[in-house]
């Protein structure tokens, strides 16, 4: 009996573990994409998507891509937040080059950088809504 309770365990009814069993990589494979990565600067990406990834930062960029372009004012309404704040926020997706602004009078206006940011947020948002993300 305790055979047969050991088989069932180590067999098909055992959860399956999320990492190898055994420790063997592909040394082509690995030296191939290990090479690719120093020609990227992913610490740049990293560094922007990490800025996007602040949920109120994630609210103004999803804003931007519903208007062209908005006044500090309106995000900062749009969000729940005050201005000051918004600023802040604005400030931080500039520096990682996710939003531009231009001044008119005594309004700052801003608008995404480049639609290649609208792209990154509209898949991200399509991708949501079809897979269930683990958080």
């Amino acid at each position: 009996m305790f055979k047969q309770i050991l088989e069932w365990y180590w067999g098909e009814n055992m959860i399956k573990k999320d990492t190898c069993e055994i420790y063997y990589y592909d040394e082509e494979k690995v030296n191939r994409i290990q090479g690719n990565l120093q020609t990227v600067d992913i610490s740049s990406v990293a560094q922007m998507l990490k800025a996007i990834a602040d949920k109120n930062r994630a609210k103004i960029t999803y804003a931007l891509c519903q208007d062209d372009e908005l006044c500090v004012c309106d995000i900062a309404n749009i969000i729940g937040v005050t201005v000051a704040n918004a600023s802040h926020h604005l400030r931080t997706l500039h520096k990682q080059g996710i939003v531009k602004f231009r001044k008119e009078g005594k309004l700052a206006f801003y608008s995404l950088d480049d639609e290649h940011i609208r792209q990154i947020m509209m898949i991200a948002l399509a991708l949501k809504k079809e897979v269930k993300i683990n958080v």
